[in-house]
Protein backbone atom coordinates (compact mmCIF):
# COMPACT_ATOMS: atom_id res chain seq x y z
CA UNK A 1 0.00 0.00 0.00
CA UNK A 2 1.07 3.73 -0.98
CA UNK A 3 1.41 3.72 3.69
CA UNK A 4 4.79 2.75 3.10
CA UNK A 5 5.22 4.83 0.05
CA UNK A 6 8.46 6.35 2.17
CA UNK A 7 9.95 3.40 3.63
CA UNK A 8 13.51 3.73 2.20
CA UNK A 9 15.48 0.97 3.68
CA UNK A 10 15.43 -1.23 7.16
CA UNK A 11 15.92 0.62 10.18
CA UNK A 12 19.02 -1.13 11.10
CA UNK A 13 21.26 0.83 7.50
CA UNK A 14 20.29 3.84 9.69
CA UNK A 15 20.81 2.69 13.18
CA UNK A 16 22.73 5.22 15.61
CA UNK A 17 26.37 3.48 15.67
CA UNK A 18 26.44 4.27 19.73
CA UNK A 19 23.52 3.35 20.29
CA UNK A 20 22.03 -0.40 21.71
CA UNK A 21 22.31 -3.16 18.24
CA UNK A 22 18.87 -3.94 18.52
CA UNK A 23 19.22 -7.11 20.28
CA UNK A 24 22.11 -8.57 18.79
CA UNK A 25 25.14 -9.87 20.48
CA UNK A 26 29.01 -8.04 20.35
CA UNK A 27 31.35 -10.75 19.80
CA UNK A 28 33.74 -8.21 21.23
CA UNK A 29 32.10 -7.34 24.83
CA UNK A 30 29.17 -9.99 25.28
CA UNK A 31 29.55 -11.75 28.11
CA UNK A 32 30.04 -15.54 28.44
CA UNK A 33 25.85 -16.05 29.35
CA UNK A 34 25.23 -13.70 26.48
CA UNK A 35 27.38 -15.56 24.21
CA UNK A 36 25.77 -19.25 24.91
CA UNK A 37 22.57 -17.59 23.58
CA UNK A 38 23.98 -18.12 20.45
CA UNK A 39 22.82 -21.13 18.33
CA UNK A 40 25.84 -24.21 18.76
CA UNK A 41 27.32 -21.99 21.21
CA UNK A 42 27.81 -23.47 24.83
CA UNK A 43 30.39 -23.24 27.46
CA UNK A 44 33.39 -24.17 26.10
CA UNK A 45 33.14 -22.23 22.64
CA UNK A 46 32.12 -19.15 24.74
CA UNK A 47 34.82 -19.50 26.81
CA UNK A 48 37.48 -19.73 23.15
CA UNK A 49 35.15 -16.87 22.10
CA UNK A 50 36.11 -14.51 24.80
CA UNK A 51 39.60 -16.58 25.16
CA UNK A 52 40.44 -15.09 21.47
CA UNK A 53 39.26 -12.02 21.98
CA UNK A 54 41.47 -11.14 24.67
CA UNK A 55 44.53 -11.10 21.81
CA UNK A 56 42.49 -10.54 19.03
CA UNK A 57 39.49 -8.24 18.73
CA UNK A 58 37.13 -9.46 16.28
CA UNK A 59 37.13 -6.74 13.42
CA UNK A 60 33.95 -8.56 11.55
CA UNK A 61 31.74 -11.10 12.11
CA UNK A 62 33.46 -13.62 9.80
CA UNK A 63 36.48 -13.31 12.00
CA UNK A 64 34.34 -15.80 14.80
CA UNK A 65 34.93 -18.66 12.69
CA UNK A 66 38.94 -18.04 13.94
CA UNK A 67 37.71 -19.68 16.72
CA UNK A 68 38.06 -23.20 17.41
CA UNK A 69 34.73 -24.80 17.34
CA UNK A 70 32.99 -22.44 15.34
CA UNK A 71 32.62 -23.47 11.34
CA UNK A 72 30.60 -22.08 8.32
CA UNK A 73 27.69 -24.22 9.50
CA UNK A 74 27.86 -22.62 13.18
CA UNK A 75 28.30 -18.98 11.68
CA UNK A 76 25.18 -19.22 9.43
CA UNK A 77 23.17 -19.95 12.18
CA UNK A 78 24.59 -16.90 14.15
CA UNK A 79 25.69 -14.47 11.73
CA UNK A 80 22.12 -12.70 11.76
CA UNK A 81 22.59 -12.32 15.71
CA UNK A 82 25.82 -10.89 16.37
CA UNK A 83 27.73 -7.88 15.25
CA UNK A 84 31.20 -5.91 16.21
Amino acid sequence: GSEYANDSGTASEYADPTGPDNGLININTASADELKTLTGVGDVTAEKIIEYRSSTAFKSKEDIMSVDGIGNKTYEKIKDDITV
